[in-house]
Formats: C-alpha cells, structure tokens, sequence
C-alpha cells in the first residue's frame, strides 16, 4: 500500500494569539505544513516556522480565496486539509486523520463545533458538518473573495454530486465567534465592503446576500438583514435549486429576534416542510406558536424537538434546541396549561442539562414562590428540588 501524505494549507495574518494552539493540535498527523502570510506584523510567521511549517508570503489583495489557493499551489500530499488560525482539533481525534486518507472519496467533511458567547461552554455552540479535506491534484479550488468555499460543482461528476458528502468522527472548534475575539467592529465593516463588492459582480452567487444577511444580523440592523437573506432565498429559486437549510434558519431568527412574529407565520410551516429533520425549525416554530399564546400546539412542537435531538450536523444546529432549551419551553408551556407539577419537573431536568442555562432556573423559582401551596399538597417544601 502506498503511503499517503496529508497537506495542511492555512492562510494567517496577525495570529499569534491563536496559531500556536491550532498548530499543536495538528502536528502530528500532517505530513507538512503550508503557511500562506498575508502582511502579520507580530510573531504569527515566527511561531509557525517553529512548528516546521512552510511559510509563503503573499501580497494581501482584497481575495481570501486568492490566498488560499496560493497555498493549494504549494501543497504535495495526496490529500489537503485547511483550518483557520482560530481553529484547534480534538486531541483524541487527530490521529484518525491518517485513516481517511485511504478513503475513495473525493470530499469529507468533519464535525466543526463553534463557541458563542464569552467564553468556550460546551451548552453554548453551533454545530456543522464541515468540508475541510480534499483530494489534491483534482482541480479544487476556492472560489469568492470572502467567505470562500471550494468549486465542488465544477469539479465533481453530476453522479458524485448526487451523493452526501461523508463526515468523517473528527471534532474541530471554533473559537472566532465568541465574544472577546469578535467583538471588533472593524471586521464588520471590511466584510461588509468585500461582500458589496462581491454582489456588484455580474453572475454572483445567491450565497453572497446570505452572507451580506448575516453581517446585518449580527449588528442587530434586521430590516437589512431580512431583505439580503429573502434575496438569497429568490436567488436560489431562480436557479431551480432548494434554498439552504442555512437561509430558513437566519430569516426566521431576524423575525423573532425583531419580534415581527406576524411575518413568521405560517411561512415557517413551509420552511418545516422542506427540512422537517431540522430541529432548529421545528424550535422556532415552538417559539413563534407560544407567543401567539397557541400553548398546545406548542407544547407538541417543543416535544418534538426533544425527538429530533441535535445529532443531525447536516443542518446548522444551536446546542440546547433539541434538548434543554426544548425542556425549558416545554415547562413554561405546561405552566400556562395549569400544568404546575409538570412544569416543575420540566425546568429541573432543563438545568439539569446544563449549568450555564439559568432560564430554567429562574424560572423553577418563580413557580415555587407562586404556587406554594401546590408544592405544600405535594408534600415539597417551597425551596426544595423537584
């Protein structure tokens, strides 16, 4: 059997924060490493020649896609392998790395868990399939200036593109989204000016005004984001081709998160419809039933996503929706039933499943205060767990 190689290909530029943690986690299953420096002005160069990694230098000129595939250029394994700076590999899953190298396929994806909020919380992520491994020497490349992505279409046959692409059990984090690293509002802007760019060019993609939608989510500007994200939607219409679970997902959390809960229904029924496996979906649509008060309907919908559970990475899938979030709205549910005793057992099972989730909490106090007497029937004192 001929040994396979595997080629790790970065793009950086001032990262000496994050580079050495990412590169750690990788060493020892890649066979080498190439760096693609786009202009750093800190250590970020210096730490990555001390992994033994290859590192080029490249212009910055406007393209991220341009970068990358200046290392792609540069790469000799059999298969490539590309993380970004703010990005570290399980360390009990690196070494299956060299198993999948002897796989047919053309494309893997693997499991990319992403942080939210101040700091790394198990409870508080976004998990995806992610395509981050590659056949070299088979005409892939990445493709638009930002938020770029590789030319599956034009490369794969219409047989492979009628297959899933696998996801191979190796968990990758992300740690760009939380706080403390996104919080500069300089990102914004310069994503903003790149992506507008990308939408005055002839032919762009549909996947351009989603983007453009989600940096308008972000900074809380909704009427825009509602606007780019229904472009995107039309876009992919007007290609004969289904709309991304992705797109539902971010115009149904502009709605709510704008409180425009008329606008939500009954579109998100439709949207259920297509992806009825997605249990962000079905979430929203618990949440939009319970603030039109529909409590039963809701109840149902909010017990259907403890069925769905989170293990489908197919979809963007926010940790809780298929199981302590789920619980938690099962429970306010209950209560506006009458439900007291349910409800309870809901909340505690709720904060049970994570320890930083306090609505649960809260709330399990305030039915207690409130219905001491049910809790007295129930031989309970008013302070006790349920």
């Amino acid at each position: 059997m001929n040994l396979r190689r595997l080629s790790l290909c970065m793009i950086v530029k001032d990262e000496e924060d994050c580079i050495g943690k990412c590169l750690n986690s990788i060493k020892d299953v890649v066979d080498e490493m190439i760096i693609v420096d786009t202009g750093s002005s800190d250590r970020t160069v210096e730490i990555c020649k001390s992994f033994g990694a290859q590192v080029f230098d490249f212009p910055w000129n406007g393209s991220f896609s341009a970068a990358r595939n200046y290392g792609l250029e540069r790469a000799t394994g059999d298969w490539i392998l590309w993380l970004d700076a703010d990005e570290e590999v399980d360390s009990s899953d690196a070494y299956k790395f060299r198993n999948v190298l002897y796989y047919d396929d053309y494309l893997l994806s693997i499991h990319l868990i992403n942080y939210y909020g101040d700091l790394p919380d198990p409870n508080k992520t976004f998990d995806i399939a992610h395509t981050r491994l590659f056949r070299n020497y088979k005409g892939f490349k990445f493709i638009n200036n930002i938020h770029e992505m590789l030319n599956a279409d034009e490369v794969l046959t219409e047989k492979d593109k009628t297959q899933a692409i696998k996801t191979v059990p190796i968990k990758v984090y992300h740690y760009g989204y939380l706080d403390y690293v996104n919080k500069n509002k300089k990102k914004f802007e310069r994503n903003l000016a790149m992506l507008k760019n990308e939408l005055a060019q002839k032919d762009h993609s549909p996947w351009i005004d989603y983007h453009i939608a989600s940096e308008y989510y972000r900074v809380e500007q909704y009427d825009k984001a509602f606007d780019h994200v229904n472009r995107s939607i039309r876009g992919f219409l007007q290609e004969l081709k289904t709309p991304p679970s992705l797109l539902y997902r971010l115009k149904y959390s502009i709605l709510i998160a704008s409180g425009s809960i008329d606008g939500a229904w009954p579109g998100i029924d439709r949207a259920v419809s297509l992806y009825p496996d997605y249990v962000d979906l079905h979430f929203y649509k618990g949440l939009i039933l319970y603030i039109k008060e529909s409590y039963e309907e809701a109840l149902e919908t909010f017990e259907h996503c403890l069925t769905l559970g989170e293990e489908n990475l197919h979809h963007l899938t926010l940790k809780g929706l298929g199981s302590f979030q789920a619980l938690y709205y099962i429970g306010c549910c209950l209560e506006k039933l009458g439900q007291i005793e349910a409800a309870a057992k809901s909340y505690t099972l709720a904060s049970s499943l994570s320890q930083t989730f306090d609505s649960p909490v809260e709330a399990l106090r305030k039915l207690k205060i409130k219905h001491q007497d049910i809790f007295k029937e129930l031989e309970l004192p008013a302070d006790s767990d349920v």
